[in-house]
């Protein structure tokens, strides 16, 4: 029944929350205060790649 449960919540989340999910938890694995902000960078380098500033909306 675990596992039902858990495959129904997998299946109904949106990539935006799986997104950060997986983000959350890359950030989580940080062994100290620079990890962290290396970490961050790169979530951010990644976004700005996958959706350049000029296709946001402002």
């Amino acid at each position: 029944m675990y596992l039902l449960s858990r495959l129904f919540l997998f299946l109904t989340k949106s990539p935006d929350q799986l997104a950060k999910e997986r983000a959350d938890a890359f950030l989580a694995e940080a062994t100290d205060l620079y990890d962290l902000e290396f970490r961050m960078r790169k979530l951010d380098r990644e976004a700005h790649v996958r959706q350049p500033s000029w296709m946001t909306q402002h």
